[in-house]
């Protein structure tokens, strides 16, 4: 982010020109070092900002009709989350769709198993409990990290399922991967909402 350039630049600075022994002036000095120490807020307040991954079994590309409404809600949630969208497919995945929904399936597991290490993992899955936006606000209380799963076409397998921390449903309907991130990112930013009683939701 532009803050941590910031807060780096001014580091160095401070640290090449030695403020104290050179010939800046004693105002130039103090506010070289207030101008550093907010700097060590804001690096310190993004530190604790929540940070959420949504990873998807999908081409990488833009989409002229939903990106700009992904990029909408995550410019809308910016103040309470970083929200990144990991977009994956290669070769061995097409591959593995060709052969069969399992084949398609566990190349999707050994794609995702590289994120599952780090904060609190939450599969997208048709045949597991619906949330309504209240119970979802509540899985985004108290985070770090949170990962959101959306797997291929064929779905996600149970062994993948068994290794999340929770694993959810926006229903029974099927939506193109494009839609499912919009759908996603607003509920996200609604639950971000509720949890900081903003008021988007009513």
């Amino acid at each position: 982010m532009p803050q941590n350039h910031i807060y780096l630049g001014c580091r160095t600075l401070l640290t090449a020109t030695n403020p104290f022994s050179s010939g800046l002036t004693r105002q130039m000095n103090d506010f070289m070092l207030r101008f550093y120490n907010y700097t060590l807020l804001i690096k310190e307040c993004e530190d604790w900002l929540l940070k959420i991954n949504i990873i998807i079994i999908d081409k990488k590309g833009k989409d002229a009709l939903y990106a700009p409404l992904i990029e909408h809600y995550k410019k809308l949630a910016n103040s309470f989350a970083d929200i990144q969208i990991i977009e994956l497919f290669d070769k061995e995945i097409a591959k593995a769709q060709d052969i069969s929904p399992g084949a398609a399936q566990s190349s999707y597991t050994k794609a995702f198993e590289k994120y599952l290490s780090s904060g609190h993992n939450i599969a997208l899955d048709p045949s597991s409990k619906e949330v309504d936006s209240f119970e979802f606000a509540n899985l985004l209380k108290d985070r770090g990290v949170v990962n959101f799963y959306i797997g291929g076409a064929f779905g996600l397998e149970e062994n993948f399922l068994s290794q999340c921390n929770n694993s959810i449903s926006f229903g029974k309907i099927t939506l193109s991967h494009k839609l499912v991130k919009v759908v996603l990112m607003e509920q996200i930013f609604r639950g971000l909402a509720i949890n900081h009683n903003h008021p988007y939701h009513k």
